[in-house]
């Protein structure tokens, strides 16, 4: 039912009159009565806000929406008692024996209930995949199939979880005999489950089609597109869930995590030589068919089961399973433990030189969190743990978009920018110094005043690196979003590798080298305009004050983004240089913190050499780089700067057009995969549940503490 509509044909209200009008004899009250009855749920009646309100414990979200939605249409279900349950129908109170419950599993796709309803008849009623209850329907009953076919793609391919339903009436000889058979297959020793099946397999044929339903499997908004942006940014995406297999690969195709061109490779053992030989023959199959197969290696998704996965994560098969995970474009685990899930993210961990994030919203993710090398934890409604043990905590699975492609992306930019800027503005003052020593004959003398020294790093070049490290931006918000491949310049290392690193300290040495010879070249004489021979701190304020505007200098080259903490750190910092040294030159004297600056101001302010060099130095200093970062740009172009070219121009994007397109194509091709393998999208925990509720009795009050 789709807002607010059953089918394409029918509103609620219109149902709900011909439900009065057909009375218990017809199909919509046979459909409304095998979803009230057929299932495993429990209601249990609680206390919100002063008012006594019914709620249901189901072991699955379809079962709990299905009952909740036939309650809307006067079929109540109210009470569970060990062998018999309650309905209230259209404000009658009708009870229902429960002679027996076939229970769901992955290879049956069905569950079934043997009830004795209010009239004294024996019924079964059965939900399951389309595939299995169509086998099963008596000849005269398939006329309708088409049909319901033809509904359950065309819900399918909106991405809703689909079932069907199906009755029979079994006469008291024929359950009889059966119950005989189903008593002695429930208390075997050996193979009780397969026994259980078989009975159950004798019992549901010649059954009539009452009708499917549809259940929207409503994942967190915006989780489809940002796993399909994370894949498109080079990220692995790998599933790791406590679903069974069948929901975790739906979940997969809704959330975009598989495309319908995709091959599933499938792991279903049930031993360790079984797994191992299975995993070793699509490895080898892998590996010999690459370059002369037409199979796309990119579109391949593994596939694998928990109980599988016990004997993959053991020594000897653990490097075959991963060898052919990371093959795989995208790789699902299902019916994993949290244990499981941890032992995974070790395995990669330990095997690969890669960086692992881990994201989860529940307890059970705890271990697999804290195993990664990211943690990252989504508060919500299955409580806090999982923030509280990540190193970040959202609220929502799609804020890891923004997360990784635009804050990641911006950290490993400025950070790559910071380290290197770090390096090569100390390298350039010092290596001045050493230049120095060959003049002084390697005494030792010192260049710069020891609180120049001192204040260099804490004062004068500081707040660069900082308005670098903390505020720029070398492409925006919105155009890391819109193209998530910049993602894998991180993953590349394009910013910063140990080619970035010694291009950065032989620019540094080359700055020196300039700085030096070049305002020794201007102080040589060193003989200042009122005619008094200038000293050797001349020579160091000058190469001090040529390396600050450098520094400064190369700084607004690598800045993308100017701002006020830009404009605030880069000529601010001169700012602060040319005010400290008058200051310091007459009040360090009085003050008694130095005494070699006394004086010296108004000698080096009016040296011509000193000016030639504070802007001659740097400006050819600068020059070189600016040269150098135009040749890259104009004829090394990297993908980062095309965009930035776009976001500067604001130049349109063709690809929504490509999106509409590429929706077209997923449809087609999710009704091509549901054609092959149609409709099995529903959710159910397997077996145990019958026992749960033969044990229940909703009818008595529970135990309260002290």
């Amino acid at each position: 039912m789709v807002d607010g509509e059953a089918g394409e044909y029918r509103t609620f209200t219109e149902l709900l009159e011909q439900l009065r009008q057909e009375g218990p004899n017809g199909e919509i009250f046979e459909f409304l009565q095998l979803v009230a009855t057929c299932h495993t749920v429990i209601p249990e009646i609680k206390e919100v806000d002063g008012e006594m309100v019914m709620e249901y414990q189901a072991s699955s979200p379809d079962e709990e929406a299905l009952v909740k939605g036939v309650a809307e249409f006067g079929f109540k279900f109210n009470v569970r008692k060990p062998k018999t349950i309650v309905v209230n129908v259209l404000g009658q109170d009708l009870e229902y024996q429960v002679l027996n419950v076939n229970e769901f599993n992955s290879t049956r796709k069905r569950m079934s209930a043997i009830l004795r309803m209010p009239d004294g008849t024996i019924k079964l009623y059965c939900k399951g995949a389309d595939t299995v209850i169509f086998e099963r329907l008596a000849e005269h009953s398939r006329e309708n199939v088409g049909k319901t076919v033809s509904h359950l793609e065309e819900f399918a391919s909106e991405g809703l979880r689909t079932l069907c339903l199906s009755s029979r009436v079994i006469s008291e000889q024929e359950y009889q005999n059966w119950s005989q058979i189903y008593s002695t297959a429930a208390t075997t020793l050996k193979n009780r489950q397969e026994a259980l099946d078989n009975a159950a397999e004798l019992i549901e044929k010649d059954m009539v089609l009452v009708g499917a339903t549809a259940i929207e499997d409503k994942l967190q908004e915006g989780v489809p597109r940002t796993i399909a942006m994370l894949a498109q940014a080079g990220i692995k995406i790998w599933v790791l869930t406590g679903d069974r297999q069948e929901t975790a690969i739906n979940i997969g195709y809704s959330c975009k995590l598989l495309q319908e061109d995709y091959s599933l490779v499938i792991c279903n053992t049930n031993t360790h030589w079984e797994t191992k030989q299975f995993l070793n023959q699509k490895l080898v199959a892998i590996r010999e068919s690459r370059g002369t197969s037409t199979i796309d290696f990119d579109s391949m998704a593994l596939v694998i089961d928990g109980r599988s996965l016990d004997f993959a994560l053991e020594k000897d098969v653990e490097n075959v399973f991963l060898d052919l995970a990371t093959v795989c474009k995208a790789v699902i685990c299902c019916r994993v433990s949290p244990l499981q899930k941890a032992l995974v993210v070790r395995l990669v961990k330990r095997k690969r030189r890669a960086v692992l994030l881990a994201i989860g919203d529940g307890a059970n993710d705890v271990s697999m969190i804290q195993a990664a090398h990211v943690g990252v934890g989504i508060s919500g409604q299955e409580g806090l743990q999982a923030a509280r043990a990540a190193d970040f905590a959202i609220s929502e699975f799609q804020h890891l978009r923004k997360l990784l492609l635009v804050h990641g992306a911006w950290s490993y930019n400025r950070l790559s920018k910071m380290i290197l800027y770090s390096f090569y503005k100390n390298i350039l003052l010092y290596m001045t110094q050493f230049f120095f020593a060959f003049y002084n004959m390697f005494t030792g003398q010192t260049l710069y005043e020891s609180w120049s020294i001192t204040f260099y790093s804490v004062f004068f070049s500081l707040m660069p690196p900082f308005a670098i490290g903390i505020f720029d931006q070398f492409l925006s918000a919105r155009s890391l979003e819109r193209y998530p491949e910049m993602y894998k310049m991180s993953q590349l290392g394009e910013f910063f590798n140990v080619r970035a690193f010694w291009g950065s300290t032989i620019n540094a040495f080359v700055h020196s080298a300039t700085i030096f010879f070049l305002s020794l070249a201007f102080l040589n004489p060193i003989i200042t305009s009122a005619g008094y021979s200038a000293d050797l701190w001349t020579l160091g304020v000058t190469l001090y004050t040529c390396a600050i505007i450098t520094v400064l200098l190369k700084a607004s080259l690598l800045v993308y983004t100017w701002n006020k903490w830009t404009l605030v750190s880069i000529p601010g910092s001169l700012v602060l240089w040319f005010l400290f040294f008058p200051l310091y030159s007459y009040l360090g004297y009085y003050l008694n913190l130095g005494y070699v600056y006394y004086g010296l101001f108004p000698i080096t302010m009016g040296t011509l050499g000193f000016w030639l060099s504070a802007i001659i130095s740097p400006l050819l200093c600068m020059v070189r780089d600016f040269a150098w970062k135009y040749y890259k740009r104009m004829y090394g172009t990297r993908a980062y700067q095309i965009v930035q070219e776009i976001q500067k121009f604001n130049i349109p994007d063709y690809r929504p057009r490509m999106e509409r397109f590429r929706k077209a194509v997923h449809k087609a091709r999710t009704l091509q995969r549901l054609k092959r393998n149609r409709g099995y999208a529903f959710s159910q925990t397997e077996t145990g549940q019958a026992k749960i509720i033969r044990s229940y009795d909703t009818t008595k009050r529970k135990p309260t503490g002290v």
